[in-house]
């Protein structure tokens, strides 16, 4: 029968078929091929995704001493520290201090190799300008190392200054035992 129809017939017959397809999919199969979120865009930038690359944004809130809200709700956990969590010896002023620093302020983030932590937030370093916010935090003793692998580009680096903030004991390391 296709053989001796028109092309127009078969262009139409291969459509409805399609239709037919996508139809009985939709229908019979468990997964839903389309999405759940809006594919709306946005005038918020996309989170980067290649090791080195730098991403300029707005800090909207700080949440404590490592890790910050950008434009759009995103979370950013910095990458290579930790600073003591709430109730903790030395939290408020690890939180203040950071709130000081780059809260409503424009900085850069730089991604290692992880783009996200278990908890679905950003993992970067974090620049104010010159000024390298991670390395910061744990040379004047707001932060101490927390090195996962594989992000460790500045492993080296931590290391020597948390040693300084230890010897001559800034913040946590005079406080805190």
């Amino acid at each position: 029968i296709y053989k001796f129809m028109t092309r127009t017939n078969k262009k139409l017959l291969i459509y409805i078929l399609a239709i037919i397809l996508a139809v009985i999919q939709l229908v019979f199969c468990k997964t839903n091929p389309l999405p759940k979120t809006s594919l709306v865009p946005t005038n918020i930038p996309t989170p980067t995704t290649f090791i080195g690359e730098k991403q300029t944004i707005l800090v909207t809130r700080v949440i404590d001493g490592d890790t910050i809200e950008i434009e759009g709700n995103i979370k950013v956990r910095y990458v290579g520290i930790n600073s003591p969590e709430s109730e903790q010896c030395f939290s408020n002023e690890a939180y203040l201090e950071n709130k000081k620093l780059v809260e409503g302020k424009t900085v850069t983030l730089i991604k290692d190799v992880s783009d996200k932590d278990k908890y679905g937030r950003l993992l970067r370093y974090v620049y104010l300008n010159d000024l390298f916010v991670n390395d910061y935090l744990i040379k004047n003793g707001f932060a101490k190392i927390m090195m996962i692998k594989p992000d460790i580009k500045y492993y080296q680096e931590f290391k020597i200054g948390e040693k300084e903030a230890k010897e001559k004991k800034f913040g946590i390391w005079k406080i805190c035992n």
